[in-house]
């Protein structure tokens, strides 16, 4: 059953439902500005998983007790939670797991069955590691040809040579709908249109896009659609694989054990039905009734009021920022997601990092696992402040005055 859009967003009030935002760090209070990385989750996630473990705690599919009757029976209302959110049609198009990873590396390997020496798999230079090496791995595999879309110095890809590259030897296309290193959202409804004029299937990472705008799977028209839970407000080892049913049944399941099975001989095993095919072994039971709670929790907000301040404190953030001498923001895109990645001239991301830490301030600091995007910087890396709609502008204000006493220290 679908939350209303009952609660209204009031972030001071919306912060009481996070415990890991309220605490000190070094004698300071926490700023947490890694949500990029991993979002906080709210006490209904975590009461959640709580009571599963403490009540419900059962295996699911064909037990005939109570419990795992009981499980079964939310594990897969978890997944028609899930498919609602995303606006899938069918909740068999539904996949658990373990993240985006997991899912790229899954059809990676089940889409490669399907193709041969010659194939050309189309990816981003803006892409994130878990975008790049799985489809490295089978064109070593399978003897396919990997193909990268270049991108501007503002982060942007460059749309005719994408374009350019798309041809009859193009069997995928995966690309991320929000870069994690520089904020970037990616124009993928006119990339899957294009990918339309051949027969290409499409895989877009929604690892950083989930949390930060409605994704309608119909409308965008892709293949496959991937995300992370701890991401999205969920817990961590849980994931979503989004395939349109058609495609899924095309493949052939990635792992072999239970569940994923109708009957097996030693002759040969019959793979059961969709979204089981893909789903081998004991799930993250837990995980899934975590991520629904998580989607349910972001139903309630008001969905503009939301976008609106993510956006407001990422304006707020880049205008504090480009005040200060010495600052380079890496990724300038027009359409940006809230985050923003910089240096600073003569410092290195990782001694500012470290030093923002000690005053409270958690950022990430690195290569952010898109070490060909620093590549074309010719940076080794940079400090990312991510937020979410449960910061506030005076987090900046703190964060801003700390980097500055940073910078003094530094130099």
């Amino acid at each position: 059953m679908e939350v209303s859009k009952t609660l209204a967003f009031d972030v001071n009030s919306l912060r009481q439902d996070f415990p890991t935002l309220h605490q000190e760090v070094y004698g300071r209070p926490l700023v947490y500005f890694d949500n990029g990385a991993t979002a906080q989750k709210p006490k209904s996630v975590i009461n959640t998983i709580s009571k599963y473990y403490q009540e419900e705690n059962a295996n699911i599919h064909r037990g005939v007790h109570y419990l795992s009757q009981q499980a079964t029976e939310a594990y897969e209302e978890a997944r028609k939670t899930i498919q609602r959110f995303i606006k899938a049609e069918h909740s068999e198009e539904i996949i658990f797991t373990k993240g985006t990873t997991d899912g790229i590396n899954l059809l990676a390997f089940s889409i490669g069955e399907t193709l041969k020496g010659g194939d050309e798999i189309l990816i981003s230079g803006t892409e994130h590691h878990s975008n790049i090496v799985p489809w490295q791995m089978l064109c070593e595999r399978k003897g396919c040809i990997l193909k990268v879309i270049p991108f501007s110095t503002k982060g942007e890809l460059d749309m005719e040579a994408f374009e350019s590259l798309l041809s009859e030897k193009t069997k995928v296309l995966s690309v991320s709908h929000i870069s994690n290193a520089l904020g970037t959202i990616h124009p993928i409804e006119r990339m899957i249109r294009a990918a339309r004029k051949f027969d290409v299937q499409v895989v877009i990472d929604g690892a950083q896009a989930v949390q930060h705008q409605p994704v309608n799977v119909k409308e965008l028209d892709c293949d496959y659609y991937v995300f992370s839970g701890h991401k999205v407000f969920g817990p961590t080892g849980i994931g979503i694989l989004y395939g349109k049913k058609d495609r899924l049944n095309a493949l052939p399941p990635y792992q072999g054990g239970g569940d994923m099975i109708a009957k097996v001989s030693f002759e040969k095993t019959t793979y059961n039905e969709l979204p089981f095919k893909f789903e081998a072994g004991t799930p993250n039971i837990a995980g899934a009734l975590g991520l629904a709670e998580a989607l349910n929790y972001l139903n309630a907000l008001d969905l503009d009021a939301w976008l609106k301040h993510e956006k407001d404190l990422l304006d707020h953030a880049t205008t504090a920022l480009s005040a200060i001498e010495g600052i380079q923001i890496v990724g300038t895109a027009i359409n940006k997601a809230s985050l923003v990645s910089f240096n600073i001239e003569g410092l290195h991301p990782f001694d500012v990092g470290t030093l923002l830490d000690k005053q409270g301030i958690a950022v990430r600091t690195g290569h952010h696992c898109a070490q060909p995007v620093m590549d074309q910087f010719e940076i080794p890396g940079t400090i990312r402040a991510s937020f979410a709609f449960y910061n506030t502008y005076e987090e900046i204000d703190r964060f801003i005055a700390a980097l500055q006493r940073s910078i003094e220290i530094l130099k």
